[in-house]
């Protein structure tokens, strides 16, 4: 309940954050530069005197639509794979798990580094790279559910009355696989939004001006000995963030796992 509420508090500050934003978070002060944290800038400003406040609220709305969008792709490749070479086996099974096992023997966060620098660093580049970069672990999570639920009664009923494979799969082995998919992803959310975080702070993720929590880590090493505060809040936002979806995707495996419960 406690990531719930967290995950749920971010959602709001993301979609309020035109509102919730006592400044721009794009307009520069000259006159407030690394300014510390006071009655009127509450977390203080940075090295262009901007509201470090109100980019941090600004930041949240990028982490949150990398950590859903690259999710959300990552699963469905996962879903498709998976169930793919759970259901017919074989040869089809051998080859796509084979595929697996090549992607995972390279590391994710270098491939990802080795693709975006042959291409324009953006949030949609972003999104994709670390989609297509992280399907894998729900592929061999939907593969073993599907090798295990094939074999049950419902589905040779089902068979037997003339369903397709392809409804087969889609309305009675998926449906049936994703509640510990469903663990994953949140788990996923989170180290998304670490790896968005990292590539902005190495200059190779979302560009400024554009608020993110990464890249204002960059301005606080610039500065860390000087400004504080311009490394600890954005580092405190990603803490709480990503702590939030363990947190939840935690209360969500222990809800739909009978087992826990005992």
């Amino acid at each position: 309940m406690s990531g719930l509420l967290l995950v749920g508090g971010l959602f709001l500050v993301a979609i309020l954050a035109p509102w919730l934003a006592p400044y721009d978070p794009s307009f520069i002060d000259l006159k407030e530069v690394l300014m510390p944290p006071s009655a009127h800038h509450w977390l203080g400003t940075d090295p262009l005197g901007r509201d470090v406040l109100s980019r941090i609220i600004f930041g949240s709305q990028v982490s949150l639509k990398v950590g859903f969008v690259a999710v959300g792709l990552a699963t469905i490749i996962g879903l498709l794979v998976g169930a793919t070479a759970g259901y017919y086996g074989g040869w089809v099974d051998l080859v796509l798990m084979r595929f697996v096992d090549l992607m995972l023997c390279f590391p994710s966060f270098f491939l990802i580094l080795a693709v975006i620098a042959l291409l324009e660093p953006s949030i949609f580049n972003i999104m994709v790279i670390i989609g297509v970069t992280s399907w894998m672990g729900v592929a061999r999570l939907v593969r073993a559910e599907i090798l295990s639920l094939k074999e049950r009664e419902f589905v040779t009923a089902a068979r037997a009355l003339g369903a397709s494979d392809v409804r087969l799969i889609m309305r009675h082995l998926l449906p049936n696989a994703l509640a510990p998919v469903m663990v994953s992803a949140t788990l996923m959310v989170a180290g998304a939004i670490l790896t968005e975080s990292a590539l902005s702070f190495l200059g190779l993720g979302v560009q400024p001006p554009t608020p993110s929590w990464g890249n204002m880590l960059t301005a606080g090493k610039d500065n860390i000995e000087i400004a504080w505060w311009l490394s600890v809040f954005p580092g405190l936002a990603i803490l709480i963030t990503v702590m939030s979806y363990n947190l939840l995707g935690e209360g969500i495996r222990e809800a739909i796992d009978p087992r826990l419960k005992e």
